[in-house]
């Protein structure tokens, strides 16, 4: 059983250097070409954040206890959230075109395919970072100052990580079968982003589709980086093992799902 659960980071554990190499690709081959280079880490989440304060703050009137309360302003409320749905949405995307969008690695015997997911999930957890630069900067300006709960951030993030790693096994098996899930996921994660607590409070919801919102997984997390980050208070350790439980078993059952269906990579690339 241990050595079940310890499946999915015996890739990382092995190809550690691999591993790093491949984030540093995905990451500086992103802003390859571009004129600010890594800079726009820092600017896209701020122009993405106008945008959604513009949309749902000012125009379409979104109300939330901590604005309403003049502890926080709308764009921090809203960016607490959207930290934790871009970290989801960038492993979400990518992760069917992993094995699909590289034939030339599983031509390569002794390329460790399922080392892809941990790259990954290491360059979304650097834009998570940089996105919370900005929330971080922008609060300290909007707000007057920053949490100290703030420091708990990466441990909120971190049970989301492992289920960033079970959908990259996952999808990127799927997707060399079926293509049609690289398009789906896009759409998944627009719905996963205005089916939660990302925009609006629950308790604004009608009962009859609360559940919904209860039932994105995305909810939780968000709801305890709005805890940190903004609220000011203690994560919900318990909740937060229970979910880092659920996803690690996920990712095992991913990563074993990704190794049975890895043999018939070669035929149908």
């Amino acid at each position: 059983m241990l050595r079940a659960l310890r499946a999915p980071f015996s890739a990382l554990i092995e190809h550690r250097s691999l591993t790093w190499e491949l984030a540093k690709r995905d990451v500086l081959g992103r802003y390859r070409g571009a004129s600010f280079g890594l800079l726009w880490a820092l600017i896209s989440p701020f122009l993405m954040l106008l945008i959604y304060t513009f949309a749902f703050g000012t125009v379409m009137g979104s109300r939330w206890p901590e604005v309403e309360s003049g502890g926080a302003s709308f764009a921090i409320v809203l960016f607490a959230a959207l930290l934790v749905h871009g970290f989801f949405a960038e492993c979400l995307i990518k992760a069917p075109m992993l094995v699909a969008g590289q034939p030339n690695f599983v031509k390569r015997v002794v390329f460790p395919l399922d080392v892809l997911p941990w790259p990954m999930v290491i360059s979304a957890a650097f834009h998570a970072l940089a996105n919370l630069l900005v929330f971080l900067v922008l609060q300290l300006v909007l707000d007057g100052g920053v949490q100290a709960t703030a420091l708990w951030f990466p441990l909120v993030l971190l049970p989301l990580a492992i289920a960033g790693l079970a959908a990259g096994w996952a999808l990127a098996a799927l997707g060399v079968y079926l293509r049609d899930i690289g398009q789906v996921t896009p759409l998944l994660s627009v719905a996963l982003l205005f089916l939660s607590s990302a925009i609006v409070p629950p308790s604004v919801v009608p009962d009859a589709y609360r559940w919904v919102f209860e039932l994105n997984p995305l909810s939780f997390i968000m709801e305890q980086s709005r805890d940190v980050l903004v609220r000011g208070l203690m994560p919900d350790f318990g909740g937060l093992a229970l979910y880092a439980a659920v996803s690690l078993v996920l990712a095992c059952i991913a990563r074993a799902l990704f190794g049975r269906l890895r043999r018939g990579f070669a035929d149908v690339l």
